[in-house]
């Protein structure tokens, strides 16, 4: 690490790389979710709800099964960002509502940034006692569960329950993640590049190409 960034280091108390990774995941979910509310003609305070649960349910679920306090509430910067995102959409709705593309991309931006953030955060409190899979399970949950909270408030059937492929984008990510941290050493920014990079590549083909898990199709039962 050069001098200046480590200097960057110590005066944020964390990692620069992930405190922007988990700044633009914020951004990218609210808008996201705020995008949903605005079409079911929620009002300003309803969006910033549903965007802030987009944006920060799934990190604090992952924090209370992890048993520390919840990320947002050290720093006031994510009520900000969201606030932000609101305004963001009431500037440009006419091209942000409208745009299945558009949804497309920040909704995956902040799966991909959040389930990066989720298994560097999972190892970082479990330490040695962080085993590849619960990192994984975790960064699954950072990922998908804030989007899991904004259908269930706006009253759809949460995208994760759907055909398309989401949380397995995650899961599949996570692997990637340590499969280059345990074959090949690479520094953990590398790593958490290659598994945004692989969660964007399989939501982006997944959408493309309407691929999808098998549906289960079962017959009520007629007494």
């Amino acid at each position: 690490m050069t001098e200046w960034y480590q200097t960057l280091k110590i005066y944020f108390g964390t990692d620069p790389f992930f405190l922007a990774l988990e700044y633009l995941g914020t951004f990218a979910a609210a808008i996201s979710g705020i995008r949903m509310a605005s079409i079911k003609h929620f009002d300003w305070f309803g969006a910033y709800v549903i965007g802030f649960v987009t944006a920060l349910g799934g990190g604090t679920i992952r924090d209370v099964m992890l048993g520390v306090r919840p990320f947002w509430m050290f720093h006031s910067g994510y009520f900000t960002c969201t606030m932000i995102a609101v305004l963001a959409v009431w500037l440009f709705g006419r091209h942000v509502i409208g745009e299945r593309i558009t949804w497309f991309i920040f909704d995956t931006i902040g799966l991909a940034a959040f389930t990066v953030i989720g298994i560097q955060k999972t190892e970082l409190v479990l330490g040695s006692e962080c085993s590849w899979w619960l990192a994984i399970v975790m960064g699954t949950i950072t990922g998908a569960a804030g989007g899991v909270g904004r259908d269930i408030l706006i009253n759809v059937v949460p995208l994760i329950f759907r055909k398309e492929i989401y949380a397995l984008a995650c899961i599949v990510g996570g692997f990637g993640y340590y499969a280059l941290h345990y074959f090949t050493g690479l520094h953990a920014h590398w790593c958490a590049t290659v598994c945004f990079v692989i969660i964007f590549f399989i939501r982006y083909v997944a959408i493309r190409y309407h691929l999808g898990l098998p549906v289960l199709r079962g017959r009520p039962k007629r007494w």
